[in-house]
């Protein structure tokens, strides 16, 4: 009894600790999100004052507009884990979301009695690719409150596909969802899927079902510190004119890396072939989600990952017909476990292997910003988009930024408007000269492989190059000189 319990379990096992290993040994991808400078900075000012700030306290750019804080709630639980745990702790929280996910789509494909062996190569290929980590910055699984999206996204899909009664609850991971990140529009969407199709199916107990847990949806979205502004937020960043700039709003071509991006092209092709094989209507849900997800990802690069999330199930029940009948599944099961096993122990050798000297990405180190802490204290500071969330957590505002990832959430569009005309490789020089002198600034941090750049401010127009680290440098304006009158 208790083998065969185990035996049940292998799968399991096999998966979440082999995909955990493959996790742990992207560290420093995982905890290279730009962006988690400002979460922790934010997490430590609510909780340091008890309030959900409405101003951005960090720039000096920002004016009246309202900071949009939609991921507040898990600003303040990575600010206090990271507190006691250091980069550490994140990693690992990170790399749990991934096994939970894993986990997750094991138990819904074999809940639609797909083969172990579909299962395993379903589920692999899917935890494998949805990450993107051969399209950095652009991951899916980083130290960043999007990995709350995927993980309940999958929570949302999964429960929906099983049709039991365990989908009332998802009310209540909405009011977590809704205060943790704004991708949860995305759970709605996923309800609305289900409910549009059992009404197309005339199957009224479905219906009812999905209907009633779409409606507690979106009224539970409104237990948040916006209310119902809330989904008025979340169009700040749909539409917004930062996603002509940001890479993760490109399309899917543009952040092919080869070879890094070839397992995933596979994946898709393989998929399409498949899918335009079977005419079966099984799954129809799944499968709407995957193709629409898969033309949102081809159209908007950061869209893509949920495809391979909902593709999942459909895939395993395409290859299962093409896997050889085993006349003993028994004998699957059970070297599935001793595989898992296996993978169990290869857990801390791929923790040994990590860096102990994890932290963020090294582009402004502590070194550049005391720096510019010392010397230059007043400073009206120009920096690169990727600088700001890493400046805010380094100064915490005793170096008032011109700009960072918060994009139209904090930013007027204006502002937007002006700095990107400045983040592209050839400088135009009336557009540098027209924003230098309009937010009247005398000292830029930029990348020092930046050579037209160095060229336009030091040869040009008269500038000097304080300071070059490893990986930034940075710009003073010099001062006119005084003329004594006698």
């Amino acid at each position: 009894m208790i083998g065969s319990y185990f035996q049940k379990c292998g799968i399991y096992i096999f998966l979440i600790a082999g995909v955990c290993t493959y996790y742990l040994l992207n560290a420093q991808l995982i905890l290279g999100h730009y962006d988690l400078g400002w979460h922790l900075a934010a997490g430590d000012l609510i909780r340091k004052h008890g309030i959900i700030p409405f101003r951005d306290p960090w720039s000096f750019t920002a004016g009246n507009k309202q900071w949009i804080n939609l991921s507040w709630l898990w600003d303040v639980f990575a600010s206090a884990l990271f507190q006691q745990t250091h980069f550490m702790g994140l990693l690992l929280f990170v790399v749990v979301c991934g096994g939970t996910i894993a986990g997750y789509l094991v138990s819904v494909c074999l809940s639609k009695s797909a083969s172990p062996i579909a299962v395993c190569i379903s589920v692999l290929f899917a935890c494998l690719l949805f990450p993107c980590f051969a399209a950095f910055p652009n991951i899916y699984l980083a130290a960043a409150p999007n990995i709350v999206t995927v993980l309940f996204s999958v929570i949302f899909y999964a429960e929906c596909l099983k049709r039991t009664r365990r989908v009332f609850l998802l009310p209540a991971i909405m009011i977590l969802w809704v205060n943790l990140h704004g991708g949860f529009l995305l759970g709605l969407f996923i309800v609305s899927i289900f409910c549009g199709v059992a009404l197309l199916r005339r199957e009224k107990a479905q219906f009812r079902m999905y209907g009633l847990v779409s409606a507690a949806c979106f009224i539970a979205a409104l237990v948040n510190p916006l209310g119902w502004h809330v989904y008025e937020g979340t169009t700040t960043t749909l539409g917004n004119l930062a996603q002509t700039q940001v890479t993760e709003w490109w399309p899917y071509y543009r952040s092919i890396t080869i070879p890094g991006s070839i397992p995933g092209i596979l994946y898709i092709l393989t998929f399409v072939t498949l899918e335009l094989r079977d005419r079966d209507l099984r799954l129809l849900e799944a499968r709407l989600l995957s193709w629409l997800f898969l033309f949102l990802g081809l159209y908007q690069f950061r869209y893509i990952s949920f495809f391979f999330i909902f593709s999942t199930v459909p895939l395993a029940l395409h290859v299962d017909p093409l896997m050889p009948k085993l006349p003993n599944n028994s004998e699957v099961k059970k070297s599935l476990l001793f595989a898992g096993i296996a993978m169990v122990c290869a857990l801390p050798l791929a923790f040994i292997h990590i860096d102990s000297a994890l932290g963020l990405p090294p582009m402004v180190s502590e070194q550049d910003a005391l720096y510019l802490e010392m010397h230059y204290p007043h400073a009206r500071l120009l920096n690169h988009w990727n600088y700001g969330g890493i400046l805010i957590f380094r100064t915490r505002g005793a170096i008032p930024i011109f700009v960072d990832g918060r994009a139209s959430t904090a930013y007027p569009d204006d502002l937007l408007r002006d700095y990107f005309k400045l983040g592209k490789e050839q400088v135009n020089e009336r557009d540098w000269d027209s924003v230098l002198q309009k937010y009247h600034i005398d000292t830029v941090l930029w990348m020092n492989t930046h050579e037209e750049l160095r060229h336009f401010l030091v040869s040009k127009r008269g500038w000097k190059e304080a300071y070059t680290g490893a990986f930034a440098s940075i710009y003073v304006k010099r001062q006119p000189m005084q003329v004594a009158v006698h």
